[in-house]
Formats: C-alpha cells, sequence, structure tokens
C-alpha cells in the first residue's frame, strides 16, 4: 500500500543536490542570489543583547555566535564575502527555530524569516557528511508521510509490548547504539488503539461555525486521541467539523529544516485539500503545523497559481485554543480536581503569539489548579526534529525543563504540541518522574465529557 500523500520532486531530487534554476551559486559569499537572508532584516537588529537570556542555546553553552545577534552577524558576514564554512554551519544547526529571540527583541527584528532562508540556503550550498545525509534523509522520508508513520504502529506497539526496550538497555546494547537512533528510540510515545476521524462531525446544539481540521502527521499516527478530542470539544461548542480525506503533510517540518521546495509542495497540497472545503475556519492542534499555515502567504509567495489561495487560507487558521476563545464558550465544563502546569510551545507562543488563551480555558474548568513553569519561555528541545538532528543539546534542554516541570508540583503536564509532549515525557522519564502528559483540548474534552481526573492520570 502506496501513502497517499505523493513524494515532493524536491525529494525525489535529493538523492542528487541539485543548485537552484533561479539563481547561480556567488563564489565570493556564503550564498546565493536565490532568496538570500534579507540585508533590510539584519540591520534591524542593533546587537543590544536582550535576546541573549531567552535563547536556549546560549542559556547552554555562553557562546556569542549560538546567540541569535551572533547569528545575525554570521548571516550579515555571509552577504558580504565570507564562504559558508563548516563552522558557519554548525552556529546555524544549533538554532532551535524556538522564536524565543522574537518575543524578547525591543527592536522587532525578524528573526525566523531570517533563519529560514538561511537554512535554505545551507540546504543548497553546503554538502553535509554521509552520516547526517542518511540521517536526513530518513527523517524526512518518514515523518512528513502519514501512512509510513501509521505502518510503524504495529511493530512499535509490539516492541513496547514485549518490553524489547528493556531487553537493549539491560544488555548495554542501547548504549552502543548512534546518539541519534537513541533518541529516536526514546522518544516514541505509548502506542495506543486508534480510531479513525469521520469526514464530517456535527455540531451539537446551534451550529455556531464550519470547521476544516487538520489532522497533522505525527499527531495523526501516534496521538490520535487528540484528534478525537479536538472533534468533540469543538462539536460540542457548536462547530461543524470537517476533515478533508486528501490532506496529507502542512510542510512545517520541511519548512524549518530547510528544505524550502519540499515545503513548497506540501504547502500547495494544503492550500488545495482546504481551499474548496467550504469551511469558515482551519483549525490546528499542533503548534509547529499552525505557525507554518499561518505564513503560507510568504511561502508561496512566488506561485501564482496559489499565492491568493494561501492568503485566504490564513487568514482562516486558528490554533483550536485561539478558535475557542474567539468563539465564546457554550459547553457545560464538569469540575476536574486537577493541579496541572502549562508548557508554551514555542510555536504557539512566540511564533504565534498564543499565549492567554489556552490558560483562559483551562483556568475556566470548575476545580482545576493553574501553575505555570519556571522559565517557561526557554525550548523543551523538541523544536521539531532538533532532537534527532542535535540530541546531546535537546537532552539538555529537556532536563532542564522536566527539573522545571517537576518543581511544580502538579499532577499532570497540559502542553499543545505532539513533539514537546514526547520530549518532555521521555526527559520526566529520565529524573524518575512519571508525570503524565495531556494536550489542552484533552483536559477540555474530559470537563465536557464529565469524566473523573483519574482518567486523565492514568493515560
Amino acid at each position: 500500500m502506496t501513502d497517499r500523500t505523493p513524494e515532493p520532486e524536491s525529494a525525489r531530487q535529493e538523492r542528487q543536490p541539485v543548485p537552484p534554476t533561479e539563481a547561480a551559486a556567488n563564489p565570493d559569499g556564503a550564498f546565493d542570489a536565490f532568496n538570500p537572508p534579507q540585508r533590510e532584516l539584519i540591520d534591524d537588529c542593533v546587537h543590544c543583547g536582550f535576546c541573549l537570556p531567552s535563547c536556549p542555546t546560549y542559556e547552554l553553552w555562553g557562546e556569542e555566535m549560538d546567540s541569535p545577534r551572533g547569528r545575525i552577524h554570521l548571516m550579515e558576514s555571509g552577504l558580504d564575502g565570507e564562504p559558508l564554512s563548516g563552522s558557519m554551519v554548525e552556529h546555524f544547526d544549533n538554532c532551535l527555530g524556538c522564536m524565543a529571540c522574537v518575543t524578547a527583541c525591543p527592536s522587532g527584528v525578524q528573526y525566523g524569516p531570517l533563519i529560514n532562508r538561511t537554512r535554505a540556503q545551507v540546504e543548497r550550498n553546503h554538502r553535509r557528511e554521509p552520516g547526517q545525509r542518511w540521517l536526513r534523509r530518513l527523517i524526512f522520508g518518514l515523518f512528513p508521510y502519514k501512512r509510513r508513520l501509521s505502518a510503524l504502529r504495529l511493530p512499535l506497539a509490539l516492541y513496547q509490548r514485549l518490553r524489547i526496550d528493556a531487553l537493549l538497555r539491560r544488555s548495554g546494547l542501547f548504549a552502543k547504539m548512534p546518539a541519534h537512533l537513541r533518541a529516536m528510540e526514546s522518544l516514541v510515545p505509548p502506542v495506543r488503539r486508534a480510531s479513525r476521524l469521520p469526514a464530517r462531525v456535527p455540531a451539537r446544539g446551534r451550529r455556531r461555525a464550519v470547521v476544516g481540521m487538520l489532522t497533522g502527521c505525527v499527531q495523526h499516527a501516534f496521538f490520535p486521541d487528540v484528534n478525537n478530542a479536538t472533534a468533540r470539544v469543538l462539536a460540542a461548542e457548536g462547530c461543524e467539523v470537517v476533515v478533508p480525506e486528501k490532506q496529507g503533510c502542512c510542510g512545517a517540518l520541511s519548512e524549518h529544516s530547510g528544505r524550502e521546495r519540499e515545503a513548497v509542495e506540501f504547502a500547495k497540497r494544503t492550500v488545495e485539500a482546504f481551499d474548496s472545503a467550504g469551511v469558515d475556519y482551519v483549525v490546528i492542534n499542533s503548534a509547529g503545523c499552525g505557525s507554518t499555515l499561518k505564513e503560507y502567504p510568504r511561502l508561496l509567495a512566488d506561485e501564482p497559481r496559489y499565492a491568493a489561495a494561501a492568503e485566504r487560507l490564513s487568514a482562516r487558521v486558528r490554533d483550536v485554543a485561539e478558535l475557542l476563545v474567539e468563539l465564546g464558550p457554550s459547553a457545560r465544563l464538569n469540575p476536574l480536581n486537577l493541579t496541572v502546569a502549562y508548557h508554551d510551545a514555542c510555536h504557539l507562543s512566540h511564533g504565534q503569539g498564543i499565549r492567554t488563551q489556552p490558560r483562559e480555558l483551562l483556568r475556566g474548568i470548575p476545580g482545576l489548579e493553574l501553575r505555570e513553569i519556571n522559565r517557561g519561555e526557554i525550548c523543551c528541545g523538541s523544536a521539531g526534529v532538533y532532537n534527532l538532528l542535535q540530541p546531546r543539546a535537546a537532552a539538555e534542554l529537556g532536563d532542564l525543563k522536566a527539573r522545571n516541570v517537576r518543581d511544580t508540583g502538579a499532577d499532570l503536564l497540559v502542553t499543545a504540541n505532539p513533539g514537546c509532549s514526547m520530549q518532555i515525557r521521555t526527559a520526566l522519564r529520565g529524573r524518575g518522574a512519571d508525570l503524565p502528559v495531556a494536550h489542552t483540548v484533552q483536559i477540555l474534552d474530559a470537563a465536557v465529557r464529565g469524566e473523573r481526573a483519574e482518567s486523565l492520570l492514568n493515560r
């Protein structure tokens, strides 16, 4: 059985790196002439240093070139003629793309477009060592494809139920595996029985809106209960939910990793799937996906057939918490006697500016106590596939986050991104804390359905 989402042309061409047809590489500098980092955005940075305390890699290493202003300096050097060296690429690769610096910056520097364009330049103009090339082919040949991920569910379920993971660790074989594979294995969430979402879920009571729902890739394969809870909560709040069958990957992982052509192809197909769906809103329950869909006008600006549709789609995109607050509550919420810590996913808080809405929804549940995490603005280390490409740095950040989560004394951790959920769960387990993790909509769903708090704590 083949994946319904066709492999983008860029992925098929990857075996033989092809320079962009739009421009020739610049022999006198780091970047070619096609979409280099914008000089005018670089000039907005006054190197004040307000970004430093918010930057995860500067937090870890205290290195200037592993801070936002240091990377911006490297981008400027590349525009001024400095070649794209391995050291320069390493500093760009070290960036998580968490956008905490954007929130902290008093000058309004648009770091997101700068790092995205720079990463696209790196992928075109820098040849990585063979191990890294094969690792990236594995990651991007797997994670953006729902059917390929879903095909892993059965073997992974058997792996977990037969406790092969424990056997590998006891035998010492796990410690001998490459760090990237160890990270991949440790991040796999518990594989539970999946139920398929119908193409249309009717609104309960008076219909207030028709919403299209992006089911995601990792979310669809490994967190189907989050998608089901999302549909139920939206229906309870008077939304008719439409789940377009032809939707595939939105391109978020590719876009954040510099695989520009691949991201564009995925974006086109997402636009096609939702533009004709006849919906008022497109709802996302994964922070990274939502951030990317809101950036479609920029990503598809050079695609005449899609630019206008990308604008229309972007204007209708809402994170699920964002839409629920926008519509206002209508469903009755039953008490949940729980203490929860809320973790801000970076692409929700920094990428989309959505911070108050999830907290407002959680505080609206009777009996629930919300606690804040110390230094919550620091990334947990997930950052798309960063924890697979940079496992050591990601593990350090995960441990820092786990320590601060545990210090809250909460019964349960709440977050709004599958990557964060996997990363923090793994880090907590490494600290001997078996704290359950849930999505915001799962808490709301339990309150709407009148479930006991124990049902969330025992998942």
